[in-house]
């Protein structure tokens, strides 16, 4: 008797598969021409470079063309799910009376898949005491919500989910990170954009939220520090250790500048882009300081 296949793990399940999406990223979020988009772009537009076949016509070229922002974007899952579940396999363009209302399904289905993904990681950290069951209790009234029909979805109050699920995430990341000694220094929210961190201690702090758009962080130790929303366009991680690390996500590390030096958890990809050169010690404190990059702040998130 042949065995079962493995049930797929909350990652997996969490991870885009653009083969059974309809190429939303493409059309429903707004670009706007900047550093990270070549043109302009109205959201529920198809992006000029989608072919018929949902796929990009730039894939490979993506950020020699001005699309680096393509690169690091990360759906979660939410285009399969919007694709094949909310919308029963249904695409916008040999259906286009869903259009409108798929764009708006992936928009508030990418929120909420995001979430899913912070809340099973807190959970997968295993916090004792009620903080576990509020953590479960939590996960499961997402997973409920991404299961709803598209008038369901248009009624969630994202907000609301987020500053719920945001507390237990912080008591979370302060249990967990006290397990291996005196929690690291707070930079919760700070403005460290262009910052001259190199080889500066950062175990089990907390840097979330922070800006470190261009932030030199050469040799750094973030070993199990909460990067929950910082915003790491641009930083230099060559050489640093990033293992432990809490609510970290692959579209951060995407948006950086790493080396075969930097040290990632096991449940992330190096991404194909960084340098297959490795930054010795000595190099990371010899540099000049990079100059401090204009200001483009996204959204704060906490």
């Amino acid at each position: 008797m042949s065995s079962a296949p493995p049930a797929e793990t909350w990652r997996e399940r969490l991870h885009a598969d653009c083969s059974r999406c309809f190429a939303l990223c493409c059309v429903a979020p707004a670009f706007a021409r900047s550093s990270d988009f070549a043109i302009d772009k109205p959201a529920g537009t198809a992006c000029p470079n989608l072919r018929e076949d949902f796929r990009c016509g730039i894939h490979t070229q993506l950020r020699e063309r001005g699309f680096a922002g393509c690169t690091v974007f990360d759906c979660f899952g939410a285009g399969q799910q919007v694709a094949q579940v909310t919308f029963g396999g249904r695409d916008w363009r040999a259906a286009p009376a869903t259009a409108r209302d798929m764009f708006a399904s992936f928009t508030i289905m990418r929120h909420l898949h995001e979430l899913l993904y912070l809340l099973h990681e807190a959970v997968s950290l295993q916090p004792a005491g009620p903080l576990g069951a509020d953590l479960a209790r939590v996960l499961a009234q997402t997973e409920r919500l991404t299961a709803g029909t598209p008038a369901e979805l248009a009624a969630v109050d994202v907000d609301a989910r987020r500053r719920e699920a945001a507390d237990l995430l912080r008591q979370t990341s302060a249990a967990v990170r006290g397990r291996g000694g005196p929690l690291g220094p707070d930079r919760s929210g700070a403005d460290l954009m262009g910052a001259d961190l190199r080889d500066v201690d950062l175990r089990r702090g907390s840097l979330r939220g922070t800006y470190l758009i261009g932030a030199d962080l050469r040799g750094a130790n973030l070993r199990g520090a909460d990067l929950l929303g910082a915003d790491l366009r641009g930083a230099d991680i060559r050489g640093a250790d990033l293992t432990g690390c809490l609510y970290l996500l692959q579209s951060q590390l995407d948006a950086a500048r790493g080396d075969l030096g930097t040290l990632l958890p096991p449940t992330h990809t190096r991404p194909a882009h960084w340098p297959a050169t490795h930054t010795a010690t000595g190099d990371a404190g010899s540099r000049a300081r990079p100059s401090r990059p204009a200001r483009n702040r996204p959204a704060r998130r906490r």
